[in-house]
């Protein structure tokens, strides 16, 4: 038995997981293993020794027969470091609803980030080529591109797709094998048609699956400056497909012609997020911290699989870090990366019914946190989160933590931008106007002075022309979002 894996290691298991835990982490593992979809070395071998686990742990009389072949088992580091605030622990009996807010924060630890692997990327660029993006904005990103096939280290596998309205194949999914050859191919990349997103992911979602792997940080990185039309739903429904996959999806927005909301569903659906590149000049650095970012990545999304009582919603989430956006309300949530040098926090916001407080302890919510490591040997254990609070007649003030009370007063800005994006585009101009100006106050009191000048400025054109501006509205939405980055990574 010496020479066999840990069974419980190996299926990122404590020795107390119950049959159902052993199940369904089973199944996940044999997803991401399967030989017909993973081709890395090593792998098969793998995939026998979990379904080995698998057999073991699942038969009552082979597990207790196999547990007692165990050394004692000790206190190890928790892979994890966690951090979960609620902003109260008691809820009172009313006739209102009652709203919770829960901030949970997840870094690697220290002891693992210094033993994990480095974790070679497996990266397709999809670059819109309309004709829209002809120029220096094209002109910048075949440079930026080519900078990045010399970064690439020599595991990385590196792949280019362009499309307007048909997509093509630049560079095919490969290790750098010439940086030069590659570099020709992007630099002949010329604009023509329209934009038509859906055609752009799908070559770059075949792409990266030609070696998909789950020792590696797979990924596209959409480009582009343009709406898509007619071809949102199947878009949408591709994301899901590679979420499924554990293909993640980042957008970036160039100009102030995108469609902001589809390609922030698009993206945050897969745990990705969406950029907004306000000037051409900005496209080196963006695309450049992109891939640095997904370089430093310990797991590349985490899954939280949960239950809530009847009457409990999430009503809404969202990614305060690394990769500031909201989240779509969905079981499993995807909540994102968590990179080695970057924790990923994520704030919750509950709301409760009235009716639903009849005992004196009420669970908010319980589930678990799913976390896959690339630059680990071994699974991590799930994470489980279970939430109670107390129920009384007379509810004792509480104050919220710090940190989760500046989360909530940074996240409050973001949302009053969304509130006023909502009256406006329901005609109600001088109610959204309002919220802006609001906003703008808020802004210079805290000392941000540029992004409270753009909402005035705003505010004019609203009143002018009854809308919002397309650039006004990105950056506001966007600006309001950076205000959760260190000052090295605003915008």
């Amino acid at each position: 038995m010496s020479n066999r894996p840990d069974f419980y290691a190996l299926l990122g298991l404590p020795r107390s997981a119950t049959p159902e835990d052993i199940r369904r982490s089973y199944l996940k593992a044999a997803k991401r293993l399967h030989p017909d979809t993973n081709v890395g070395p090593g792998e098969t071998e793998l995939f026998l020794d979990v379904q080995l686990a698998y057999q073991t742990l699942s038969d009552p009389a082979q597990r207790s027969a196999y547990n007692s072949t165990l050394p004692p088992e000790e206190e190890t580091s928790s892979v994890i470091d966690q951090q979960i605030l609620i902003s109260r622990t008691e809820l009172s009996r009313t006739q209102e609803s009652q709203l919770v807010y829960l901030l949970v924060k997840l870094s690697p630890n220290k002891k693992f980030i210094e033993t994990a692997s480095s974790v070679p990327l497996n990266v397709c660029i999809a670059l819109d080529c309309s004709t829209s993006m002809n120029g220096v904005k094209l002109d910048i990103v075949k440079a930026t591109a080519i900078q990045l096939i010399h970064k690439l280290k020599p595991q990385d596998i590196f792949s280019v797709v362009s499309f307007s309205d048909r997509a093509e194949v630049v560079i095919p999914a490969s290790r750098q094998n010439s940086a030069l050859k590659m570099g020709n191919r992007i630099q002949h990349l010329q604009t023509s048609g329209g934009t038509e997103i859906l055609q752009g992911l799908q070559a770059s979602l075949e792409e990266v699956r030609r070696f998909k792997n789950p020792n590696y940080i797979n990924h596209i990185i959409l480009l582009t400056d343009g709406h898509t039309y007619g071809d949102e739903k199947p878009s949408y429904e591709l994301a899901q497909a590679a979420k499924e996959e554990n293909i993640g999806i980042s957008g970036l927005g160039i100009g102030s012609g995108w469609n902001d909301v589809f390609l922030d569903r698009l993206a945050s659906s897969t745990g990705g997020h969406t950029m907004l590149v306000s000037q051409p000049d900005d496209i080196e650095r963006l695309l450049t911290e992109k891939f640095a970012d997904l370089s430093q990545t310990f797991s590349e999304n985490v899954s939280f699989d949960y239950e809530i009582a009847d009457g409990v919603e999430i009503s809404y989430a969202f990614r305060l870090q690394p990769e500031t956006s909201p989240i779509v309300i969905e079981t499993p949530l995807q909540l994102g990366p968590i990179r080695r040098n970057w924790a990923l926090s994520v704030l919750f916001e509950f709301r409760i019914k009235p009716q639903t407080l009849q005992n004196d302890n009420f669970s908010l919510i319980h589930g678990r946190l799913e976390i896959y490591s690339a630059s680990l040997s071994m699974p991590i254990p799930p994470i489980p989160i279970e939430i109670r609070l107390s129920v009384v007649d007379n509810v004792v003030i509480e104050t919220p933590p710090p940190i989760l009370v500046q989360a909530l007063s940074k996240l409050t800005l973001y949302r009053m931008q969304e509130k006023a994006r909502r009256e406006i585009a329901a005609g109600n101009l001088n109610s959204g106007a309002n919220q802006l100006q609001k906003l703008a106050t808020r802004l210079l009191a805290q000392g941000e002075r540029n992004l409270a000048k753009t909402i005035m400025l705003e505010i004019e054109h609203i009143e002018r022309d009854k809308n919002f501006s397309e650039h006004g509205e990105k950056q506001i939405k966007y600006g309001t979002r950076a205000l959760f980055l260190p000052e090295e990574r605003t915008l």
